[in-house]
């Protein structure tokens, strides 16, 4: 008995060091901390952005994760959720400094214990995407370039530059073009013929002088580093190349807050222009001359000598020529930049062309037509194109004002056209053949069999101009033989009567414009000096080269 009460008393102190030891077990056995594994090794450059993936063990339960970058930018993109044990954690990461980089990964558990490791990042520099070639021909020293410049990068005076194809200043870079400088361009065919376009968020600062312009040209023309004549045909040779666009932030009236500039494919994304910012700065564009430009990208798709779209009035653009452009001098798509000494030469389209909503001012102009029987013609001096899209009905006001307008070939000394909405002050006009006139009627083709043809089935600019939205005043036309018109003859302002929809009313109005025509602008034996232009800011011109501008009128 005794000795079972023994046996009883030891097998119970055996159960109770037993549960005693597995209680002390339930409370003190360890619980692993977390581990993460250092990942490979990764490269990125500057802007770009790398996916580094961590692999990750977390037996507490995974409770957070941090990021501790260096060289760069870093997020967590994929995480781990809420009480999870294992897994992979992905962090992305964008290269900001060339050089060493790396991202420290740290995890931590539910019962506060973590772990980190460390992915290391090697950050390079931006590889560029524009080539540029050496070669040499006639003893000149060329550079050629391709592609969009995605650096600083400075056309310099001792070469010849050749724009070889689309070649893009990209956002966020500058181009810089020495005094001197000659810049020529290669014949491509429709999209991909050679231009230079300055992209929104980009700079040009392309500033010559009157002693050394720099001149955009034909990769045809002859011309070397500190010349100034061109050896192309003055009268005939046109659209050899693209021409120069320079696009920006500031305001247009459009379909949309953004277009894409005409003859570039959409699928550039740097053709695009317009935003917010009217004081947008995309440079500065002085002393400048552009020859031989204008070729039709597509069909009914020209660009001009300068195409200006969307830029502000940050940008300087002054003392500039467009000559023999295959479309206009220089078109300018909204925005609010100002321009002054700007001449234009022998276009084949028009010479100043303004369209959504341009909202500038366009000071000290001179227009020269093409020569008569030089097998083109041009076409209107001035073509004023109406804001577009649904805020098309008050917008600022472009104004062109102080010019010497020679017409030569020229149709009509100026269009207006499509609600437009501009100020045209203090011109002289000389050299344009009898009937031509200031069009507010923006007619189209005349049928010769349909004398009703040259008939406006639009009023707007009719209206415009008699409640003050287009203003014509100080306006000069030389009196001579080819045009013996008197003052009241010179406005065109013919709507077709069943579309007026109060005839009486429409031909009171078409009264009362003629009448503040004829009191505001004259025609005249020799133009006053407000309302030429100073000539002497030309002299550094090819027109002035070719002894255009000795024309007794100026």
């Amino acid at each position: 008995m005794k000795n079972s009460l023994k046996q009883l008393l030891s097998l119970a102190i055996a159960l109770a060091m037993v549960f005693v030891f597995s209680a002390c077990g339930d409370d003190d056995t360890p619980i692993d901390a977390p581990t993460v594994a250092n990942p490979a090794a990764s490269t990125v450059t500057v802007g770009e952005t790398v996916s580094i993936n961590f692999t990750v063990n977390v037996p507490g339960g995974f409770a957070s994760s941090n990021v501790n970058p260096t060289g760069g930018t870093a997020t967590v993109s994929a995480d781990l959720t809420a009480g999870a044990t294992s897994g992979t954690i992905t962090v992305d990461f964008t290269g900001t400094t060339e050089g060493a980089g790396s991202v420290v990964l740290t995890v931590t558990d539910a019962n506060n214990n973590s772990d980190d490791a460390t992915a290391v990042v090697t950050v390079g520099a931006v590889q560029s995407t524009f080539s540029v070639s050496e070669f040499t021909t006639d003893n000149v020293p060329h550079s050629q370039i391709t592609g969009t410049i995605d650096e600083d990068f400075t056309f310099t005076s001792d070469k010849v530059w050749v724009l070889d194809g689309r070649v893009i200043v990209g956002a966020g870079n500058e181009l810089t073009i020495q005094p001197g400088t000659v810049i020529k361009a290669r014949e491509g065919n429709g999209a991909l013929a050679s231009v230079l376009i300055v992209a929104r968020g980009a700079t040009i600062q392309a500033n010559g002088s009157a002693t050394n312009p720099i001149i955009f040209t034909s990769f045809r023309d002859g011309i070397k580093p500190g010349e100034n004549m061109s050896t192309l045909n003055p009268s005939l040779d046109l659209g050899l190349w693209g021409g120069v666009l320079i696009l920006g932030n500031a305001p247009i009236v459009a379909g949309a807050a953004e277009e894409q500039i005409e003859g570039i494919p959409t699928s550039v994304t740097e053709g695009l222009y317009g935003g917010t910012v009217a004081d947008d700065n995309s440079g500065s564009f002085t002393y400048v001359s552009i020859r031989f430009s204008g070729t039709e990208l597509a069909p009914g798709s020209e660009l001009q000598g300068l195409t200006l779209g969307g830029v502000g009035n940050g940008t300087t653009i002054s003392h500039v020529e467009s000559a023999n452009s295959a479309d206009d001098g220089i078109e300018i798509f909204g925005g609010t930049v100002n321009i002054d000494n700007f001449l234009v030469l022998n276009p084949d389209d028009d010479g100043f062309d303004a369209d959504q909503g341009w909202s500038g001012t366009a000071t000290n102009l001179i227009y020269i037509g093409q020569e008569d029987g030089a097998g083109f013609d041009s076409d209107h001096a001035f073509e004023l194109d109406g804001p577009e899209g649904d805020d098309a009905g008050d917008p600022e006001i472009g104004t062109f004002t102080k010019g010497s307008i020679w017409g030569r070939s020229a149709s009509d000394q100026a269009d207006l056209r499509d609600a437009a909405q501009y100020n045209l002050n203090n011109m002289f006009f000389f050299g344009f053949e009898d009937g031509h006139q200031i069009e507010l009627d923006a007619d189209g083709s005349v049928d010769p069999n349909d004398p009703d043809s040259n008939l406006s089935d639009n009023e707007d600019n009719s209206i415009n101009y008699d409640t003050d939205v287009i203003v014509l005043t100080g306006l000069e036309f030389l009196q001579n033989a080819a045009m013996s018109v008197t003052i009241g003859d010179l406005l065109g302002d013919k709507i077709k009567p069943e579309l007026t929809g109060d005839e009486a009313a429409a031909t009171a109005r078409k009264e009362r414009n003629a009448t503040k025509f004829a009191a505001n602008n004259s025609v005249v034996t020799a133009g006053s000096a407000a309302a030429k232009a100073d000539v002497t800011q030309f002299s550094w011109t090819y027109a002035a080269d070719l002894d255009l501008l000795t024309n007794a009128n100026f």
